[in-house]
């Protein structure tokens, strides 16, 4: 008979593995009604290891054991969304005893790039790999002897080529509600404006577009949209090129992130002012950064808090029990409705 893990626990209840190991451990996050459902299910299944308290504090052994993180991160000051993350990283792994340090690597591929050595010289416990969108880079960490998650990957890496837990934050559905409120008004010259090759999500996203006309047997009008390679530093001429090269404005553009829909927006009120306010706007972040957008379009509203946690207890968990096997995850988020 095979030894039983927590998935298979939390396959028996519906639930996730984190959850699981949350009750099982006597970690935060869980109701005790749960907690005790899943002790129950832990025994009668015959699972080896239910918390104990070990120390005369009441806290366990592992507790009191330093471990290392390294979070792996490319532009880690490029948006002040990825700053957030780190720092719920830095408060829950301080609450765990953590150690957190830095190791950034090139945002484009370098054929002569090494990982630092500290990933693999047993210095560090497990990583945390985000704002990551090199394949290269992503499959040399996805090879690394340690405890990984990851936030994201790209369409030429899918989930499972990575050893690791992977999170999404999920944008299929939230961009197809957005698109489908346009469609359900009567707009229908609407553009998507995004790299699809990027992230994954960015796919995510862009088939949430297109399920949103092809659930209503309607074509798309794929003339206004803008799905190809943009450069990191060279956005908004890409951008500026594109809208330039449209015979016809659309009624409106369903962009990616509210980084794109900032850029758009700059391109028409220094361009076209008099359009600015007959084209809608979308976005994705909820991001205030970008002022000329923040609090005006529709957007969703994702929280980098709750990121921060997931990817948090994701990495304790599989420094714990390697032997779980990967579980991929999405974060759900709310779409905020502003101007449609």
């Amino acid at each position: 008979m095979s030894k039983v893990t927590m998935q298979d626990i939390a396959d028996a209840l519906s639930t996730s593995r984190i959850t699981v190991w949350k009750a099982l451990n006597n970690k935060p996050g869980v109701s005790e009604q749960m907690r005790d459902v899943i002790i129950d299910k832990a025994r009668d299944m015959s699972y080896p290891k239910i918390y104990s308290y070990d120390n005369e504090d009441g806290s366990s052994q592992s507790e009191h054991e330093m471990r290392t993180v390294a979070v792996v991160i490319s532009r880690p000051n490029s948006s002040l969304f990825w700053i957030e993350i780190i720092h719920q990283l830095a408060k829950d792994f301080s609450r765990e005893n953590i150690n957190m340090m830095y190791t950034y690597i090139p945002s484009t591929y370098e054929a002569d790039y090494v990982l630092p050595e500290m990933l693999s010289n047993g210095e560090v416990d497990g990583i945390v790999v985000m704002n990551v969108y090199t394949a290269e880079y992503l499959n040399m960490l996805s090879n690394l002897p340690i405890a990984k998650v990851f936030l994201d990957t790209v369409p030429e890496v899918p989930y499972y080529n990575l050893n690791g837990d992977v999170i999404y934050v999920e944008g299929q559905h939230a961009i197809k509600e957005i698109t489908s409120r346009l469609l359900d008004k009567g707009i229908k010259k609407i553009g998507f404006i995004g790299d699809i090759e990027y992230a994954q999500t960015n796919m995510d996203r862009y088939n949430g577009f297109l399920n949103a006309f092809w659930d209503r047997n309607l074509d798309v009008p794929t003339e206004y949209s803008m799905t190809a390679h943009l450069g990191l530093n060279t956005h908004y001429d890409e951008l500026s090129g594109f809208l330039d090269s449209l015979v016809d404005a659309p009624e409106a553009f369903v962009c990616a992130s509210d980084f794109i829909a900032h850029f758009v927006h700059k391109y028409y009120s220094e361009n076209h002012p008099d359009m600015i306010d007959k084209i809608i706007l979308t976005g994705f972040d909820n991001n205030p950064e970008y002022t000329n957008v923040a609090g005006l379009i529709t957007t969703v509203d994702v929280s980098t808090k709750n990121i921060g946690k997931r990817l948090a207890g994701h990495i304790v968990l599989n420094m714990a029990h390697s032997n779980q096997g990967q579980e991929v995850s999405y974060i759900l988020n709310k779409v905020i409705y502003r101007n449609i």
